[in-house]
């Protein structure tokens, strides 16, 4: 069995982030601040638990200012990479939730650069703790994906 966390485990750093509104048709993102970028790989795919799921996004620079951002939870990498292959599960967690435009969304760093957690303010939460693969495995696998 896996170990687990906990969201206030002193093993993670939490990034106080921001419910925006995405588009012409108000799409919710996560924008992640500036002073916190080097915390997430620009353009690269990622895990991401949110409520019992764990899902794939892939975190972009926005196209003007500073920051990460967080568009989409996908069931899949390619879906990730191809918002349009697949059914995005951000705005189905955020009904699940409190939180509106405008308010601060919580993202653990749970390991940098491969799986992070993103939660409610003031709620506690359990990750399993899982470690990346190695650099061979992982290029191995994106070009399976492919």
């Amino acid at each position: 069995m896996a170990d687990r966390i906990s969201s206030d485990h002193s093993s993670l750093t939490t990034v106080r982030s921001t419910l925006a509104r995405s588009g012409g048709l108000d799409r919710p993102k996560v924008e992640i601040p500036a002073d916190e970028s080097d915390r997430f790989p620009d353009g690269e795919v990622v895990r991401v638990v949110a409520g019992d799921h764990e899902y794939r996004a892939r975190i972009e620079s926005p196209l003007t200012g500073d920051g990460r951002e967080i568009r989409g939870l996908y069931e899949t990498p390619s879906a990730a990479r191809n918002p349009g292959d697949g059914e995005n599960h951000l705005s189905s967690w955020l009904a699940d939730t409190t939180v509106e435009f405008g308010q601060s969304v919580l993202v653990d760093v749970i390991e940098a650069g491969f799986k992070y957690g993103l939660r409610e303010p003031g709620q506690r939460v359990f990750y399993e703790a899982t470690e990346s693969p190695d650099d061979s495995l992982a290029s191995i696998a994106e070009q399976l994906d492919e």
